[in-house]
């Protein structure tokens, strides 16, 4: 079980960096690259274990980089794309479009079609986890505007 685990951390982590040093991310990332990459794995590993489908693990996973992206951005003043791009490789859907190609190939169409449509849904789920936390203002991220948020509630009170 620990084994298994300790396979669900590594393994993201390090296909994460090796993805931004594909990139050209500067160094100083690569850590926040990893880290941010095998959390999203994370969650998308427990989702599947509480019986979740793929594409509601696949949005639950890329909330969790995304925001975990636009966090370390305030945090290591860099744009959002370091984090992100590195971060969403573990859950994109690349078996999935590889076996749906495959079945093309080998004339099983309806089997196609089925990876197809799971493939499709996933990148969807990516793309709407995406925009729902790119949609929510920068300002939610500031560490200032919650140490005034903060302030005023406690002149209120």
């Amino acid at each position: 079980m620990i084994h298994n685990f300790i396979m669900h951390v590594i393994c993201p982590f390090v296909g994460t960096v090796a993805f931004a040093v594909l990139f050209n991310v500067p160094k100083r990332f690569y850590l926040c690259c990893g880290c941010t990459g095998a959390a999203g794995w994370l969650m998308y590993h427990m989702v599947m274990i509480y019986g979740g489908s793929a594409a509601t693990a696949s949005f639950c996973g890329t909330l969790v980089v995304v925001l975990l992206s636009r966090i370390l951005t305030v945090i290591m003043k860099c744009p959002i794309t370091i984090f992100l791009v590195s971060g969403i490789i573990p859950l994109v859907p690349g078996a999935g479009v590889y076996y749906t190609v495959f079945y093309m190939v080998n004339n099983e169409l309806a089997e196609a079609a089925r990876r197809g449509m799971e493939s499709a849904k996933i990148a969807f789920a990516i793309v709407l986890a995406i925009v729902f936390v790119v949609s929510l203002p920068r300002k939610y991220f500031q560490p200032l505007y919650w140490r005034e948020r903060k302030e005023r509630k406690i002149r209120k009170g």
